[in-house]
């Protein structure tokens, strides 16, 4: 049974912060490749952390609103687990 989703992304944009809008897109494609149904994506720039996080003083900040069953979130985490772009990612359903 698919529910909504808020996925809130922050990206390590480090040296690509001339690339931020392809790296929010290839995320999306990868969620999508897992079959989540995205409706709306949220930048909300970049932040800087209370303190560094694995040598980053900053991250970029993404919130990605979408449908998906349970499996296909816990497939998204693992696949996106795996991108070294990606510095920390959060889910919460919202229904």
């Amino acid at each position: 049974m698919n529910r909504k989703y808020e996925g809130l992304i922050v990206l390590n944009t480090k040296g690509k912060e001339d690339s931020v809008d392809e790296l929010v897109g290839a995320v999306a494609k990868e969620m999508e490749a897992e079959g989540a149904k995205l409706d709306e994506i949220k930048q909300m720039g970049r932040r800087k952390f209370v303190y560094n996080a694995r040598h980053l003083e900053a991250g970029h900040y993404v919130n990605y609103i979408f449908e998906a069953d349970t499996q296909q979130v816990r497939n998204i985490q693992s696949k996106l687990k795996l991108n070294t772009l990606i510095h920390l990612q959060h889910y919460q359903r919202l229904d």
